[in-house]
């Protein structure tokens, strides 16, 4: 599935973040993000888009290979940079278009219970998101592979969503605590 576009953004009526992404097709998918959810997911998702930066540069520049992943620190800072510089080309002007052709997980927004983050060989990031209820008869997920231009601007977005909540505190955002996640190959389950 193709991203065309996405908005992500703080319901304080709600004390969530709803998610909506439009796809080449018209489709599109909805999904709320919990406090719970965030303050796990985010550090996960900064410190996986950090090591991928982090990984990306040595490969481009062997010599300097051990330096970019020498620390969390020098990914982090490496992860930045490129978000500033991805960041200067996005469109963040272009309304959301809220005439979906369909909506291929129905009106109501998928509930994310659990997130995996997989990192695939073409150099995307696989996020797959579930809807694990007691008493629901069937889960409901989807999956959406992200390059790198729409995994910053997905970043920012959630980001900006996350300052507004007031979840992560004064200053948090994405200088959120990025701990060690181990092996970036295997997918990442969070709640």
């Amino acid at each position: 599935m193709k991203l065309d576009q996405v908005t992500a953004r703080y319901l304080q009526e709600q004390d969530r973040i709803l998610v909506r992404m439009n796809t080449s097709s018209s489709d599109e998918l909805r999904l709320w993000l919990t406090r719970r959810l965030c303050l796990r997911l985010w550090p996960s998702l900064n410190t996986v888009v950090a090591d991928r930066v982090a990984r990306t540069e040595g490969a481009r520049d062997p010599s300097r290979a051990a330096a970019a992943t020498a620390d969390g620190a020098t990914r982090k800072m490496l992860a930045d940079f490129e978000r500033q510089e991805v960041l200067k080309t996005a469109d963040f002007k272009t309304p959301f278009r809220d005439q979906a052709r369909q909506l291929p997980l129905g009106a109501e927004p998928l509930l994310v219970t659990e997130v995996s983050l997989t990192n695939l060989e073409d150099g995307r990031l696989q996020l797959d998101f579930k809807e694990k209820l007691a008493g629901s008869p069937a889960p409901r997920s989807f999956q959406v592979s992200l390059e790198n231009t729409n995994l910053h601007g997905f970043l920012h977005l959630l980001d900006n969503a996350l300052e507004q909540s007031g979840w992560l505190g004064d200053g948090a955002g994405t200088s959120a605590d990025a701990s060690a996640v181990p092996g970036n190959e295997r997918p990442r389950y969070l709640n």
